[in-house]
Formats: structure tokens, sequence, C-alpha cells
């Protein structure tokens, strides 16, 4: 047996000597048992030198299991609370894990739900994004949006025509990319032309401030200006036609344009291939008006009316030829 185990019983350590020992039994399972059946033997001997109180060896046997309880229990809790600390940061950590990575899962799904949304030749739609933003489509156009906007901005992508009414949110700029270009807001109204045929992206604003970039060029628009991102190159100029705009109301405005640019804005909103069989109409320019639902041969046999040319339609392979 451990001598120090005997000086305990009989007051021979010091007070850090005492304290070091039983941290000891705590971690040697061997000191534990001899002290315990040390502490037992000792509480035996004091009950027979006391055997004819039965009440004070009842009281002091008792006063043993107490104890023998009481160090138990004291390292059964110190067991149990280290075991208990390790399984609650364990928890922690699972759930702050858990909750970042379905924090994170639920962002990718919800960036991954991406909606697109298509407008036939001839007809028009308007849609309010989840930030409050409204989109007019103009014919044969094209929006990708996210079911939910995440992150530092929000970004959407156009092929054809819209228009933009967007919600203000300084903390995250709208972006809207076109083809080769960007245009960022972060409250404004603007008009973007961007139909991959025509081989130009035209920005136009009518509210606030956009910031278009193209290729290597930048510029920022001031209201009732406009951009021409084209052959890389990126060209301000005012507003020509503010009526141009109308389309949001199903009105198509041209103002003092050449017949062929006239044509070419006629086959993408009606989905139909337009020849110019004599060259000299193409240059013909005019100044009108047309609802959309007047239909693509109302429109040809009205501006026929000013200027003279025949009007040949073939349906079958949906191609009309001026002549």
């Amino acid at each position: 047996m451990d001598e120090r185990i005997l000086k305990y019983f009989q007051n021979g350590l010091e007070a850090n000597e005492r304290l070091l020992l039983l941290r000891e039994i705590e971690k040697n399972e061997e000191l534990k048992k001899q002290f315990a059946e040390y502490q037992n033997m000792q509480a035996l001997l004091n009950l027979s030198s006391h055997a004819e109180d039965k009440e004070e060896g009842k009281t002091g046997y008792q006063h043993f299991l107490k104890r023998i309880r009481s160090k138990k229990m004291h390292i059964w809790l110190v067991k149990t609370m280290k075991y208990a600390a390790a399984i609650l940061i364990l928890m922690i950590g699972t759930y702050q894990l858990s909750v970042w990575h379905m924090s994170h899962q639920l962002q990718d799904d919800l960036q991954a739900q991406t909606n697109t949304l298509y407008v036939p030749a001839g007809q028009r739609a308007c849609i309010t994004l989840q930030d409050g933003t409204i989109v007019w489509l103009n014919a044969q156009s094209t929006l990708i949006y996210p079911s939910h906007f995440y992150g530092k901005e929000r970004t959407v992508s156009i092929t054809g025509e819209a228009f933009f009414e967007v919600s203000k949110d300084k903390e995250k700029p709208f972006i809207v990319t076109a083809q080769d270009a960007k245009i960022r807001v972060l409250g404004t109204k603007f008009n973007v032309y961007s139909y991959p045929d025509t081989k130009q992206i035209k920005t136009s604003l009518i509210e606030g401030a956009v910031q278009v970039f193209y290729k290597s060029n930048q510029v920022i628009l001031r209201p009732n200006e406009e951009s021409i991102a084209q052959d890389g190159k990126l060209t301000v100029s005012n507003i020509k036609n503010p009526d141009m705009l109308l389309w949001r109301n199903g009105i198509y405005s041209f103002n003092n344009e050449r017949l062929a640019e006239i044509v070419r804005k006629l086959e993408l909103y009606y989905d139909v291939t337009i020849n110019i069989a004599n060259p000299k109409l193409q240059d013909i320019c005019y100044t009108c008006k047309f609802r959309q639902r007047d239909g693509i041969e109302k429109i040809l046999y009205t501006i026929q009316k000013i200027h003279h040319f025949k009007i040949e339609i073939n349906k079958e392979k949906n191609v009309i030829t001026l002549k």
C-alpha cells in the first residue's frame, strides 16, 4: 500500500501533499482502490473501539458511507461534466456547421432556381421581381432571373428588349447583363435594346443614373441620354425618339427612320422575314406609329400608302417581299 495513504489517515501529510494525493487518486485506479479499502478498514476499527455505543457506531458508519458516496459522486460528476462539456461542444459545433451548411445549401438552391421568361412574337409581358423591380419585356425577348436575390448584387440577364423600373437598394446594386454589356444601377428607369441580330446594345435612361460597361469602356448616363455599344465602341447621345419606349403600351413608334431599319425591327417583333427587293425603298424615311395588335400586314399596307410599293406575302414560308 502506498505510504502516503497511511500518512493521509494519520494526518501526516501537509495540505499541498494531501491535495496532490487526492488528485492522483482520481486518475489512478489502483490508488483509488487502496484508498477505499484503507478508509473502509479505518471505519470498521472505529466501530469496534466504540462497541458500547451503538448509536455512535451507526453514526460513524453512516458518515463513512456518506463520504464514500460523496467521493464517488464527486468523481462521477467530474467525469460526467467532462463528457457533457465535450458533447455540448460537439453539439454546438455540429449545429453551427449544420446551420452554415443549410443556409449555404438553401442559398445555392434558391440561386439555382433560375427562372426564364420568354415573350413570343407579337406579344409583350410585365413581371415584378422578388425585390419589387418591375420589368417589361417586348416581343421575342427573354429575361433570366433568380427566384430570390442573394449576395451583394441583384443580377438578371436580358436578350431582346426590356424596360426596367428598378427598386432602390443602396446595399445591393441591380445588374443587367446584355450580350457583352453590363448595366449597373441602384434605383432608376431605363430601357435596354439588345436583340442579337442587331449586333448592338442600346441603353436609354429615363430617370436616375446608370453605369454602362462594354469591353474596356464605361460611361455614366444621365436622364434622357442613351448609349450604343457596337463594334467594340461605346457612344453616348441624347435620346432621339422618346416615343420609342411606348412599346410598353403596345405602340411601335418610328421617327424619321429608314424603311430598312423599320423592317428590321418589324422582323424581330413579329418573327417574320421581310425582303426589300427594290433597293430604292431601303432609304425612304418614315415617321409613324402603330399599335402592336395591328399586326405586320396592316402595318406594311399602311406604310405602302405613303410611298407605293408592292407587297407579296408567302404565308407558307413566312416571308414578305417588298417590290
